[in-house]
C-alpha cells in the first residue's frame, strides 16, 4: 500500500512540474500565433533554379538552367 502513496505522490510532483512549463510557456507567448498556422498550406514552396558550373557542357548547362528544384520547407528545419 505504500507503494501507492509513493507512486501518487511523485506523478503529482511530475504532473505540477508539467503544468508550471505550460502556465510559462502560454505567458510568455508561445501560442499566440493563431493565423500563420491555418493559411500556411496555402503558399507555395520556392522555386531554386541550380546553378550551372563550368565543368558543364553547353547542352548540360542549357538543361540544367531549364530545369528548377522545388524545395520542401521541411528539409530547411
Amino acid at each position: 500500500m505504500s507503494v501507492i502513496y509513493v507512486l501518487l505522490t511523485i506523478s503529482i510532483i511530475v504532473a505540477i512540474i508539467f503544468f508550471t512549463a505550460f502556465i510559462i510557456s502560454v505567458r510568455s507567448g508561445q501560442y499566440d500565433d493563431s493565423y500563420t498556422p491555418s493559411v500556411r498550406m496555402l503558399f507555395e514552396d520556392e522555386l531554386v533554379k541550380p546553378t550551372p558550373t563550368d565543368k558543364d557542357s553547353s547542352a548540360e548547362s542549357i538543361e540544367n538552367k531549364n530545369k528548377s528544384i522545388q524545395l520542401n520547407k521541411s528539409q530547411n528545419l
